[in-house]
């Protein structure tokens, strides 16, 4: 079994780690304990990967701690493991980080989240990462642009206010 690429595991619950490129990013989708449990379901069973054009290759069809994923987006193969589920009656989501066979070294952490008070739904991303290799250093703001590229795009598949 291939070990996680960086020492700071479960960092995107609180305070960011020093020396990698952070990412904060949320969106209303929804209102309403429905529209969590859809965007959950679609969160937790990796519908968002594939709305938002990333097709599942390997692993379990939903989020379980400690497995590991394969995805493929635009020919390129990312590998990652489930760090942590959270299944909370107001909040759900997961937690993977990277494998070595992963253009990135990090984090990243997707929640859907119900206030309580005014029913609105959340979707938040939180990710820290940095390139693994020198070629990926190569490509200078590239993967930087593509990481914010693919977090709205995340945001926007569990939109559950959007049409289909």
């Amino acid at each position: 079994m291939s070990h996680l690429t960086y020492p700071e595991v479960g960092a995107t619950a609180g305070d960011l780690p020093g020396g990698y490129h952070h990412i904060r990013a949320s969106r209303v989708i929804g209102q309403g304990q429905a529209a969590l449990s859809n965007a959950a379901a679609a969160l937790l069973s990796w519908q968002m990967h594939e709305r938002a054009g990333v097709r599942k290759i390997s692993g379990p069809a939903g989020a379980v701690e400690g497995c590991d994923l394969a995805f493929r987006w635009l020919g390129l193969r990312f590998e990652c493991r489930v760090v942590s589920v959270f299944d909370e009656p107001d909040r759900r989501g997961f937690t993977y980080g990277t494998l070595p066979r992963h253009p990135e070294c990090g984090e990243e952490q997707f929640v859907v989240e119900l206030d309580p008070q005014t029913q609105a739904v959340t979707a938040t991303i939180t990710a820290f990462s940095k390139p693994s290799s020198w070629i990926v250093r190569a490509g200078g703001p590239v993967p930087r642009i593509v990481q914010a590229h693919m977090t709205q795009r995340y945001l926007r598949a569990l939109d559950v206010t959007r049409p289909s």
